[in-house]
């Protein structure tokens, strides 16, 4: 890719992941190398059994994962979450120096934000690391400002209706 931009999808509406693993399909099809961390993600999910058959051009790697919902964590397993989800965020800085992608995603990574994980100047030096050429997707609700003026495109998923108000569990194949 001769330039590669910054893209956050962001908002209270579903689609944001959605959206990344989108794009990335697509990338794949035009012959990118993609690699999605997927932040605070434990469930099993659709994604994780189909990407593999993309011949090893889409790598999904967990970061932080957990199988608790991050409000229901205890302060010490938020602790430890936090010393774990440092540790391993030198994955990403190495694919970010040894550019070994074309399409960098860090699926939810406003949530290891919003939880107190990461903090906001990491994340924008993981974006300044960004090799000119990668493209970087970064989803989660509720993007801090600073990141909104880093990034070249800024997309908000908002929600006018959602089945689940109606009681309608999380699907295989829709939500998982």
């Amino acid at each position: 890719m001769e330039k590669g931009c910054v893209q956050v999808y962001t908002g209270d509406g579903k689609g944001k992941t959605t959206a990344a693993l989108g794009l990335g399909l697509r990338a794949v099809g035009s012959g990118f190398k993609v690699i999605m961390f997927q932040f605070l993600k434990g469930a099993h999910s659709g994604e994780l059994d189909s990407v593999p058959s993309l011949g090893g051009r889409f790598e999904i790697i967990r970061l932080g994962e957990t199988d608790k919902f991050f409000g229901a964590l205890s302060h010490q397993e938020k602790a430890e979450l936090k010393e774990r989800l440092l540790g391993e965020l030198s994955q990403v800085k190495d694919v970010l120096e040894n550019e070994s992608c074309d399409i960098l995603i860090l699926d939810e990574i406003m949530a290891a934000i919003h939880g107190k994980l990461l903090i906001v100047e990491e994340v924008c030096a993981l974006i300044d690391a960004r090799p000119a050429s990668m493209e970087m997707i970064l989803t989660g609700r509720s993007v801090p400002q600073v990141i909104v003026e880093k990034a070249d495109l800024v997309t908000e998923m908002r929600c006018i209706k959602h089945y689940m108000d109606n009681g309608v569990p999380a699907r295989a194949g829709i939500e998982k």
